[in-house]
């Protein structure tokens, strides 16, 4: 991702992710439930497998949208102050 300068295209590309990522696996997980073939332990694995991929695409989106709120407001996030510190109430640097 180096020839992506700004936070709001990174933003987007996490974003793009989480839904593709939800995408699939709700298609996947429609397919595999009405199809008589598969047995209950591999419907049951794939489930859990949905479960946590869909979990980790809505942490993606959250990053995302806080990136995205971050870009739209020129607000910085306290690793990329100078110093790399946040600042804390009542102590100067």
């Amino acid at each position: 991702m180096a020839g992506m300068k700004s936070s709001r295209a990174r933003a987007n590309v996490l974003l793009a992710a989480a839904a593709w990522t939800v995408y699939v696996w709700v298609t996947r997980m429609w397919n595999i439930a009405r199809d008589p073939d598969h047995d209950l332990g591999f419907k049951a694995v794939h489930g859990a497998l949905a479960v946590v991929s869909v979990a980790f695409a809505v942490a993606l989106a959250v990053i995302g949208l806080r990136m995205r709120r971050e870009a739209a407001t020129g607000r910085r996030s306290p690793a990329a102050r100078p110093g790399g510190r946040s600042r804390l109430p009542g102590r100067e640097p």
